[in-house]
């Protein structure tokens, strides 16, 4: 088979602050509204940051008993519900054991969250990690009974672009038939909200929840917290045509650079974030020209935002003026592992509904941030083509290509 052989989202299983479901988030989505709250479950009143997007309640899939799901650590919920979910809504769940299912995830902490939950419960896991159980991904294949290869991947908020490149590698190597891959995160804890909140990367605008998130605009003072995850069914175009079945996207292009710059600090060189951007479309076959949105990384730091703008201005030129950009972060937090799975959701919606998702809480746009914007409210806009950026801590760019199917 070829190496350009295109491979085809065809289910997609979505958990997130505004939604559990690819229908309900991309509603949410498209409406502008916030899953970002008041933080609940655990005592934040020495935290200087105070508010997050929590998924507080998993969805409990078909043919798992509840008293057995309720004793799932959170993120393995979330793993369980949005790979059954992606299975069921590809059509493939009946015919998942005559077929090699690979998984690829993008998981940044697992075990230091699996502690970090089971310690607020009581438990004691951290100080037997030799008894610890299986990887999330080892546990999927087991519960879900596939054979397929499987692989968890950190690259810090890139590391779900990550998970669905490499998931496009093996279906064109032949070594699997269908691939899950995404980002889980269920990581709004004190530990992190601690450790985030230390870094001085979080908004205090803990009297105005719904607002604090605000890319782009004047008065961002950091980003916020979200958790949940996106996970993907990938197929390729032929086998997907064999079986009839509906795709919502091809996977075109991936690019990939390191700024070797600071850990957690972007690089105030737009270079390498450039390169990644131009990568992905020389993958994908494509130039500025070809795209019709941008799901921008913006986080609502002061920094970040006005560096993704160099970089935007270096690969669109000219076309950044007319090619919309927003940041869905500002719904959901930045969900940190599973943010670029999420941020590509959203890409799907633009092009499955022709409605591009907006920035919410842009008001007053920074000047530094001259860009395309869709601030506060949804613009209808047939969408062939979308660029997802992803630039994680320690210079992790990535950007990803996804394309309406042909």
């Amino acid at each position: 088979m070829s190496q350009r052989d295109p491979i085809w989202i065809t289910g997609i299983g979505a958990l997130t602050p505004v939604g559990a479901s690819f229908r309900e988030t991309s509603e949410q989505f498209i409406a502008g509204r916030t899953g970002i709250r008041a933080v609940a479950g655990f005592d934040v009143a020495e935290h200087p940051c105070r508010v997050a997007g929590q998924v507080l309640d998993v969805p409990c899939p078909p043919d798992v008993s509840p008293q057995e799901f309720a004793r799932c650590l959170p993120l393995e919920q979330c793993a369980l519900w949005c790979c059954r979910q992606a299975f069921d809504d590809a059509g493939l769940w009946d015919q998942r054991h005559d077929l090699r299912v690979g998984v690829v995830l993008g998981l940044g902490a697992e075990w230091t969250l699996t502690w970090d939950h089971d310690v607020r419960r009581g438990g004691e896991r951290i100080f037997h990690a030799e008894q610890e159980s299986a990887s999330i991904a080892a546990q999927l294949l087991d519960r879900f009974g596939l054979t397929g290869p499987r692989m968890t991947l950190a690259a810090a908020c890139a590391s779900a672009n990550h998970a669905l490149a490499h998931a496009r590698d093996w279906l064109r190597l032949g070594i699997v038939d269908v691939c899950l891959a995404g980002g889980l995160e269920m990581g709004v804890t004190p530990y992190s909200l601690a450790s985030f909140g230390n870094l001085r990367a979080l908004s205090r605008r803990n009297d105005e929840p719904e607002k604090a998130l605000r890319p782009f605009d004047r008065q961002r003072d950091g980003m916020v917290l979200g958790e949940g995850g996106a996970v993907f069914v990938l197929q390729r175009a032929a086998d997907v045509r064999r079986r009839r079945a509906n795709a919502y996207a091809e996977v075109a292009g991936f690019g990939a650079t390191s700024d070797a710059h600071h850990m957690v600090i972007p690089s105030p060189e737009p270079a390498q974030g450039i390169a990644a951007m131009q990568q992905a479309l020389d993958d994908a076959g494509s130039n500025p020209d070809d795209i019709d949105y941008i799901n921008a990384h913006a986080t609502g730091t002061p920094v970040g935002d006005v560096v993704e703008t160099r970089i935007l201005h270096g690969v669109m030129g000219e076309r950044v003026r007319r090619v919309p950009v927003s940041s869905t972060k500002s719904m959901t937090g930045h969900m940190l592992s599973a943010a670029a799975a999420v941020e590509a959701l959203a890409c799907v919606t633009a092009i499955h509904y022709g409605v591009i998702p907006p920035t919410v809480n842009l008001d007053e746009i920074d000047p530094q941030c001259d860009l395309c914007h869709v601030p506060n409210q949804a613009r209808e806009q047939k969408v062939r083509a979308a660029i997802s950026n992803s630039f994680g801590f320690g210079g992790n760019n990535t950007s990803l290509v996804l394309r309406a199917v042909a």
